[in-house]
Formats: C-alpha cells, structure tokens, sequence
C-alpha cells in the first residue's frame, strides 16, 4: 500500500491559486488514473483535476469554495502496490491543511464573506422536487452545476427554466449562477424606530411598508434600479485589470492598414478551404500569422518583464482573446505560432475558438502567452486602447474592416477608389518598450499585411 498526495497543478505562470468549485469524489470512493477527482475555477478557466494513480480516496484537505494555492496538497489517494514513476519521490505525509483559512486581499475569510453576502441577499428557492430527481428533462447536468443547484436550493423545476448556452444547450455554471443572481433580493435596510411609530401613531401596516424600503445609493431613482452582485471571474478579471494598469506605463500606437488584398483573396480561397479541410477560414489566422512574423523580426517585443528583470521568451506563444457567452474574455495560447503554416493556423485557432466557447479549454492551453491579440472588430469597434496581459509588455487591437473611399496612387495621377481598410491599435509597456519600437512592430505588420500575395495558396 502506498499514499499519493494530490496536488494542484499548475495552470498559469500567472496563476497562483484556484478555487475549489466541487468534488467529484467522496471519501472511501475508487479512483481510476485520469478520473477526475475534483472541479477548480481560476479568472481564465474551469477545469477538473485528474488523479495520477488509480485507488481510494481516503483524506480530503479543502472544501467546496475554499481557495487552494498552487502545489498545495488537496487530498490523499492509497494506492495497491508502488507509485507510479510519475508520482515518485512525493512524500506522503497527511498533515492538517496549513491554509485551510486563506485569506482574500481583504483580509476576510472566503467563508466569511460569502456568508455576509448570503445574509445581506436572502434567496427563497421555489419548492419542487429534488434535483437528483428524474424527469422529463432530458438535459445532461454536470457535477458542478448540480452542486451550484444544491447549495442554492434550486429544485429540477428551477434547472429547466435555465437556458443553456453550452453545446446542445447544456447549463454552464455561468448560466446556473447569473440565474441565481437573477432572482436574488435585496434585504430590507432596517425598521421604523419605535418612538416614531408612537408619535405619528402608524398602522403595522405602514410600518411594514416603511421597513421594505430598498438600499439604492443617493441621487439613484427608486424604480429604474437593480443591484447584480460580480460574478466570481468578473470579480477577479477586474482585479487583473486594475493590477495591469498600475503595473505597466501603457502607450498606444495606431496605424490604418489597405486590407483589400487580403479581403479579396479570403474571399476566393475560403471555399475551397471548407471543401478541403471542413472548417470555415476566416480574416484571424492571416493576422495571427502577420503577428507572428513581427515578432520573429522584433524579439524585444516578445519579452515579459518580472519585477527589474527581463525574460525574453525564444518560442512565439500567442494569446488570442475570445469572448465567452456570458460577456467575459478568455485567453487561449497559440503554440508555436511562427512555425504554422496558414492551414495549420486556421485549424488551431478554429479548434481554441470553439472550446473556449464551450468551457473546454485545458489549463495548459491558457499560459505560457508571450503577446496577445484581441478583436474589437468583432463587436464593431473601428479601434481600442486593450490592457496589457501581465507580465507581457505588448497587446495588438484588431479593429472593423471597413469599405472606405481612398486617394489611390497611380503612374497616371491619384483618383478616389473604394478600399477595405482596418485600423490596428498597439498598447505597449513603455517602461521597456520606446515609441521607436512600437511604432516599429505595428509597421512591420500593416506592411506585411499590405504586400499580401494575391496568387498565395491556402
């Protein structure tokens, strides 16, 4: 018989902890190799934590919503036999968990301030039949949305109503909780003193009405408000925001790019393209692969700065913002991006695209970004000022492609011709990034953009 520790794994280099969303397992159950044993949530993904070995879980250290530190032991595994190589050399030693009370920023305990929001947001669930029930609904709950039901009181009635946006409208946990949140109310401020009660001589049941008055902040009209508590990754979103901001000295570069070429010759290829390989083709692979050009001619663009330390990274690792359904942003990695072909390119970013929509993504395929692109041309923006992904010092805005008049040169004079134009807009660390640079970087893939090969196959 030997003893495995169970350890958070690394999910980020700028991932330092997770949240422990639910158990998978209970003590006393059989685990195999690969089986996931629990479910964690950090600001960029969702995922299970898979054992290394197969046996019975015997110890837990953490409970549900308690946050984990990355390396920390979670649970103790015993297993038939010896460890596996993978797992050797861990000591297997089940001590009473050290950061059982971690401590958000604010000093409070996560219980603590969980229960205070609880009390301040009471939640009448509607009575019905438990969620384990079976019925009608033929709908496929995970775990995790399962435990969210049960914690909230939600009966397989509440489930149903939920309108799922995972695939084949299944209910996400961003779903189950802006549910939630929905139908949430706000706790009465207080009552009406009783010396005045007695002085206006009231009836109780102006009392009850005077005591149901709502907490809205001054200047605020009573009718037209409603108060949404952040949700858990907007909350840490905003705060890797914030720290981005007062970290980096932030500067922008813009500059207009011709992209007719471009727009012509995807229109003439992406046929083809969907009858060869069955996936759509669509206008991010070629600037991806633009970027990444840049950035093998720019190295110093490709760096990430720790404290008074510069790292430059020699792979070209590229993070490619996607919108989720609920509004949040996640950021999967393009490995290896100067080293794809544009079919090669097309197919990862189709593949990260559509997982990171479905709450697929792995943890490896969130970390290890050395740029990061965004679209603001998706939601019609003509151009953004993005923040920096720390520790990154550099962030390329994608804006509109748009059909605009133009002076066109010719060996016979200038004319006004119609043109598809876009403009990309850089935000930079200028703590070690000058304007030459910058300004450099963003000019090194309009142009490359603008020479595009008309005749080029896919």
């Amino acid at each position: 018989m030997a003893r495995f520790e169970l350890k958070l794994p690394q999910m980020g280099e700028s991932v330092a902890e997770a949240t422990l969303t639910a158990w998978l397992k209970d003590v006393g159950d059989a685990i195999e190799q690969e089986e996931g044993v629990l479910e964690i949530a950090t600001d960029k993904v969702d995922t299970e934590v898979p054992s290394e070995v197969s046996g019975i879980l015997i110890e837990k250290f953490f409970e549900v919503d308690q946050v984990v530190q990355v390396g920390a032991v979670i649970a103790v595994i015993e297993t038939e036999g010896d460890l596996p190589a993978s797992a050797k050399g861990q000591e297997a030693v089940a001590t009473e968990n050290p950061i059982s009370n971690e401590l958000d920023r604010s000093g409070q305990n996560t219980v603590e301030i969980e229960a205070e929001i609880a009390a301040e947001v009471p939640y009448i669930p509607t009575p019905s039949v438990a969620v384990d029930q079976a019925s009608d609904d033929k709908r496929f709950y995970s775990p995790l949305v399962k435990n969210i039901a049960k914690q909230e009181g939600l009966s397989l009635l509440d489930l149903t109503q939920i309108a799922g946006s995972g695939s084949e409208g299944r209910v996400t946990k961003n779903d189950i909780l802006l549910f939630v949140a929905s139908r949430k109310k706000i706790a009465p401020v207080g009552h009406v003193p009783t010396a005045i009660k007695d002085q206006t001589n009231l009836a109780s049941s102006e009392s009850k009405a005077a005591s149901a008055q709502m907490s809205i902040p001054t200047g605020v009209g009573h009718a037209a408000s409603e108060v949404v508590e952040m949700s858990r990754m907007g909350k840490l979103i905003a705060q890797h925001m914030m720290s981005s901001v007062q970290t980096s000295a932030h500067v922008q570069s813009f500059i207009e790019v011709d992209v007719t070429k471009i727009v012509a010759w995807r229109n003439k290829v992406k046929e083809v393209f969907v009858q060869r390989e069955g996936e759509k083709f669509t206008f991010t692979p070629i600037f991806m692969e633009a970027v990444a050009v840049a950035l093998k001619k720019y190295p110093m663009m490709n760096i990430s700065l720790e404290g008074d330390r510069i790292v430059k990274h020699k792979n070209i690792h590229i993070g490619m913002a996607a919108a989720l359904p609920d509004g949040n942003l996640i950021v999967p990695v393009i490995k290896h991006a100067d080293q794809l072909n544009m079919t090669g390119m097309a197919k990862v970013v189709n593949d990260l695209a559509a997982r990171a929509r479905d709450n697929k993504l792995k943890p490896d395929e969130i970390k290890g970004g050395t740029y990061t692109v965004t679209n603001v041309g998706s939601f019609g923006s003509v151009f953004g000022t993005p923040i920096i992904n720390q520790p990154q010092v550099g962030i390329l805005a994608l804006g509109a492609i748009r059909k605009v008049p133009a002076v066109i040169e010719t060996n016979e004079g200038d004319f006004i011709g119609i043109r598809s134009k876009m403009f990309l807009s850089h935000s930079y660390d200028h703590r070690v990034v000058n304007g030459a640079l910058g300004g450099m970087f963003i000019k090194t893939i309009a142009e490359y953009l603008e020479s595009w090969d008309p005749n080029r196959p896919v």
